[in-house]
C-alpha cells in the first residue's frame, strides 16, 4: 500500500535527520520525500495498515505530518 503524507520537512538535512528513524522503526518501509512539492510530500510504500506510526515518528522529531487521502 502506498501512503502519501503532507509534511513540514524542508531540506535534505531534515531528511537525513529522519532517515535512521524511518529505516529502523519501519524496516520494511520503502519511502521518499518530494521536497519540491508545495506540500513536502512523503510517499511510503509499506505493508503497514496503520500509517499513524509514520506520523508519530515525524511528530516526535518536530515535524508536522498528516496523511492525504
Amino acid at each position: 500500500m502506498i501512503y502519501v503524507f503532507k509534511t513540514t520537512v524542508q531540506t535534505e538535512t531534515d531528511v537525513l535527520l529522519l532517515k535512521p528513524y524511518l529505516d529502523t522503526a519501519l524496516a520494511e518501509l520503502d519511502w521518499n520525500f518530494d521536497l519540491e512539492d508545495c506540500d513536502r510530500i512523503l510517499r511510503a510504500d509499506t505493508p503497514l495498515e496503520h500509517p499513524e506510526r509514520i506520523v508519530a515518528i515525524l511528530h516526535q522529531k518536530g515535524f508536522e505530518c498528516e496523511e492525504l487521502n
